[in-house]
């Protein structure tokens, strides 16, 4: 470890006063006096007010500590070596990262041997955009870190901002979320836990990339990891890239098109990224992007390296506080459900906040008043969530300090025309299947032969009743390809009768019309199921309404792989389906959170 002190917060003390007050004894008296229940459920919120004036909530109360000045650590990394490349020639691989200490009377955080009653639990935000589009590791980020720093180092925890390797002044490669990355988020983490200032207990928290190193730490497995707050992540490089076998336009250059040249910036060290994952960068995704899967080619372990949920449930032993938008179409909802089911039923204490936003924070105004129609639109304002800083205030507090109660796990989810409820799990438990048979259903626009240049719209009867679809519903539809190819590709766009509003989509490559990873090439001109699943949408379809299909070939932006390009046509008798996974849930289900209107829908005074 290299350890040095750095000033950048000085100025901004003295201009904000609200986040310094008088200073406590010990870190078990900075917590807000009195019930220890102090932050009440989340259906009796309504009545609570709270700052609005900044890009970020604010908890309710602040704590007393002030913030020290930032702190610039160095962590040696001594499990990359000679056959990683890079640093590990060297043998001095090191990830840095900006450290936030409060400020305790009579606790000396840089001796060797701190007294047990100062030592503060750790927040950690870890990601590649220090310094690299963003502010350096040792300035609060906006983008995050002045959030965590403002909020909680007051409360009594430390937070640190953390490059990962190739980014920032971390050296070695930019590995794009493999071993390597890995290793030095684990070596991170350790130190956090270990070092004389920390109570052993490390949370990590992001949102994007940087909430998908909260999972690679998981899958590390470090004894002080205690939770991880992943926020739009990725369970998996390839699990977000590839849906169905089909690709996202950017799943072929995602680690050297997009995150390799943050390691190359014309300097001596551009040497360090000669690492075995940079350069397998040049072909995995390609060779995914021609065959839909890792298994057209062999000899590497690229995909598997990257995929952390599975090593998580082995390997982590802490709670998992699930942040995503179900207008996320950035990290799409997938990396999300059926995760929150998967990891509940693994026996980890979860808890998940599903709001129509984004590729988003819960708290940001000017994120969320630019969604478009059936994009969280008519969601909005009722998505912001103002206490969301007190939210996470009560997680950490429990997870990282043991202190007050335990949090309520459930899930908080937002219906698409605003609504907010408390679910069990997600999806419910109590789902009910509305199966609509495609000879019950109408074309009413195109032919059901579908090219790259033609649509097919199905209209489906209206519903009697208020629908509410939640999850991930199905449709399996025969599919017939081209006799001059070996596959196909299918987009299915669902979209209210009325008005057209967007309510989900699906998409496939016909080599994977089974599910799953195992593609396999097909018999020109036969004829497959292909069992569809939509990505995941909580949607309200009034009464006296209904839904339509759009099918075309691609959508959003996925790209067909060059067998796929061909013509198909479909079968829409009794044999394709359209399963509609659904819960009834009405007003009375719903709470209101914090500074918000009542709810149009539910104003029973109208």
């Amino acid at each position: 470890m290299r350890f040095s002190n750095s000033c950048p917060l000085v100025l901004i003390l003295l201009l904000m006063p609200s986040i310094s007050g008088c200073l406590g004894e010990a870190i078990v008296d900075s917590g807000h006096p009195g019930d220890e229940h102090w932050l009440p459920p989340v259906e009796q919120r309504t009545e609570m007010q709270y700052r609005d004036d900044d890009v970020f909530s604010r908890v309710s109360w602040n704590g007393t500590f002030s913030i020290d000045t930032v702190r610039s650590i160095f962590v040696d990394v001594p499990a990359i070596g000679v056959e990683d490349g890079g640093a590990g020639t060297s043998g001095d691989a090191a990830v840095h990262l900006g450290l936030w200490l409060p400020v305790i009377e009579g606790c000396d955080f840089d001796s060797l041997e701190v007294e047990e009653n100062c030592r503060v639990p750790i927040i950690a935000e870890i990601g590649p955009y220090y310094d690299d589009g963003d502010v350096d590791a040792l300035t609060p980020a906006n983008r995050l870190g002045r959030f965590l720093i403002e909020n909680y180092v007051p409360h009594g925890f430390g937070v640190a901002q953390v490059s990962v390797f190739g980014t920032g002044e971390s050296n070695h490669c930019m590995d794009l979320m493999g071993l390597d990355e890995q290793e030095g988020i684990h070596a991170a983490i350790e130190f956090l836990g270990s070092a004389p200032f920390s109570n052993g207990k490390v949370g990590a928290i992001g949102k994007s990339y940087d909430g998908s190193t909260p999972w690679e730490a998981a899958a590390m497995g470090s004894e002080f990891l205690r939770t991880i707050v992943p926020m739009s992540g990725l369970i998996g490089v390839h699990d977000l890239m590839w849906r169905n076998g089909s690709m996202e336009a950017r799943g072929a250059i995602m680690h050297n098109g997009v995150y390799g040249s943050f390691g190359l910036d014309g300097d001596l060290e551009d040497s360090q990224n000669a690492c075995e994952g940079y350069f397998e960068g040049y072909y995995a995704g390609v060779g995914a992007y021609l065959s839909g899967d890792n298994l057209a080619w062999t000899g590497s372990d690229y995909w598997e390296e990257r995929h952390f949920l599975s090593r998580a449930i082995q390997n982590y032993e802490g709670s998992v506080y699930i942040i995503h938008g179900l207008q996320d179409w950035n990290v799409d909802p997938h990396m999300a459900f059926p995760v929150h089911e998967i990891m509940v039923d693994a026996g980890f204490e979860v808890k998940g906040l599903y709001g129509q936003w984004g590729h988003h924070y819960p708290d940001r105004r000017s994120d969320h008043e630019g969604l478009g129609t059936g994009r969280g639109g008519e969601a909005f304002p009722y998505t912001l969530r103002w206490d969301w800083a007190d939210d996470l205030l009560e997680w950490f507090n429990f997870y990282l300090m043991g202190k007050g109660p335990q949090p309520r796990l459930i899930a908080e989810v937002q219906d698409n025309i605003g609504g907010w409820r408390v679910e069990e799990t997600y999806p419910p438990r109590d789902l009910e299947w509305i199966r609509l048979d495609m000879d019950q259903c109408s074309i009413i626009g195109g032919s059901d032969t579908i090219s790259q240049f033609s649509t097919l719209t199905i209209e489906c009867p209206k519903f009697e009743n208020e629908v509410r679809i939640v999850g991930t519903p199905t449709f399996h539809v025969e599919t017939t390809i081209s006799i001059a190819s070996t596959s196909g590709h299918l987009f299915v766009e669902m979209v209210q009768s009325s008005d057209g509003k967007h309510l989900g989509h699906a998409v496939m490559d016909l080599r994977f019309h089974a599910g799953g990873k195992e593609g396999e090439m097909l018999v020109p001109g036969s004829t497959v199921t292909a069992k569809m699943e939509f990505f995941g949408m909580d949607v309200v379809i009034p009464e006296g309404d209904g839904i339509n299909l759009v099918v075309s070939q691609t959508g959003e932006d996925y790209v067909p792989s060059p067998s796929s390009t061909m013509p198909v046509s479909l079968g829409l008798g009794s044999e394709s389906v359209l399963s509609l996974s659904s819960v009834i849930r009405d007003c009375s289900n719903m709470f209101l959170p914090p500074m918000h209107d009542v709810y149009p829908q539910c104003d029973t005074e109208e």
